[in-house]
């Protein structure tokens, strides 16, 4: 006796045949009343696409807004350089945000096995490029290349600035690899050149005490790489471990701890490199007057900003019947944390005040 496999419209115990039809297994076309089964990822790919889109508008139109009308020069490629940095600041935050929440994640009782796909190597690869860029910045003088053949590979070597930038790109690559072998843990180090890096390139040696200006810069550095990575990854982790809301509230709430002590010490550390450059009775004047204190205005008011939703966020996951609401205003906090990046690439870019004596 031989089996015969039932076709799709065939019928089972002798009943009426049946014809696949709408909203029904095997048929792509959704029936009246049932879910939309649309595509929410492309939706958000979209949204983030916009917001990316809208953010590189501020280091490139953000220079002339900030100079207007203080009688300060703007170096060559202001704009180009502000870009460059603001992409090297994001792709530091997120190999470093992913290392910081799997060490959270890792210390949870019973928590999922599951992780959020590591963005590490594109990130890498995107800070790799945004380093080579403003490598060749240097070479030629802190002035923007036209062509390949103005670039001086060579005399990268022989300059302080040279050789940062060197250490950057280098970097970048070696924390690329790692994040692409069998122990992805090992970037911490390439990344912690790459902020080590970046904190004396912002303190050049003629400035007045160097090394503490460098160390104040590395502390402010890591902590919003931390913060700022953590709580982009964290978000991206939270839908993978599904019904373990116990598990999901524990994630949220160990981040939000020390979320709130990087928050302290980046406050600090801002505040601190804040008074060296411009002293305490010539702030005001300074926040208002010349394009670094305009800028550093807009990012302390932003920052204001991203403490609110932090809090908002605590109060819901402390209070809240459902703690994992506090999801929601945790996703409005890293996205004005994004621009918290994006201004503080623009930071850099701009020319630092005259420290009045």
């Amino acid at each position: 006796m031989g089996l015969i496999r039932p076709t799709d419209g065939a019928s089972d115990e002798g009943g009426p045949a049946r014809t696949p039809g709408a909203g029904q297994p095997g048929n792509g076309r959704p029936g009246p009343g049932s879910p939309d089964t649309g595509r929410p990822g492309t939706g958000r790919a979209v949204a983030v696409l916009v917001l990316v889109a809208l953010a590189a508008l501020i280091p490139l139109l953000g220079p002339s807004a900030a100079l207007d009308g203080t009688g300060e020069a703007s170096a060559p490629g202001v704009p180009g350089i502000a870009l460059l940095r603001t992409v090297l600041f994001a792709a530091l935050c997120v190999p470093v945000g992913e290392l910081f929440v799997r060490q959270l994640a890792g210390r949870l009782p019973g928590a999922p096995p599951e992780r959020a796909r590591s963005w590490a190597p594109y990130a890498t690869g995107v800070g790799f490029v945004a380093a080579l860029g403003l490598a060749s910045v240097v070479s030629t003088g802190n002035l923007v290349p036209h062509s390949l053949a103005a670039i001086d590979v060579g005399g990268l070597y022989e300059s302080r600035d040279g050789k940062l930038a060197l250490l950057e790109v280098n970097g970048f690559a070696a924390a690329g690899l790692c994040a692409l072998s069998a122990r992805p843990v090992m970037q911490v180090w390439p990344l912690a050149a790459v902020a080590v890096a970046e904190a004396l390139r912002a303190h050049p040696a003629p400035e007045l005490d160097p090394l503490t200006g460098s160390v104040l810069t590395f502390v402010h550095l890591t902590c919003a790489a931390l913060w700022v990575g953590g709580l982009l990854y964290v978000l991206r982790t939270l839908p993978l471990w599904g019904a373990a809301s116990e598990a999901r509230v524990a994630l949220l709430g160990l981040y939000a701890r020390v979320a709130a002590v990087l928050l302290a010490l980046i406050t600090a550390t801002g505040i601190w490199s804040t008074l060296r450059r411009m002293p305490a009775d010539t702030v005001l004047e300074q926040l208002t007057s010349t394009a670094y204190g305009r800028t550093l205005l807009a990012k302390v008011i932003v920052v204001a900003a991203v403490a609110v939703l932090a809090l908002w966020a605590r109060l819901r996951l402390s209070r809240a019947a459902d703690p994992l609401t506090a999801c929601s205003p945790a996703r409005a906090e890293v996205v004005a944390l994004g621009l918290v990046v994006t201004v503080s690439g623009l930071l850099t870019a701009l020319p630092v005040p005259i420290r009045w004596t």
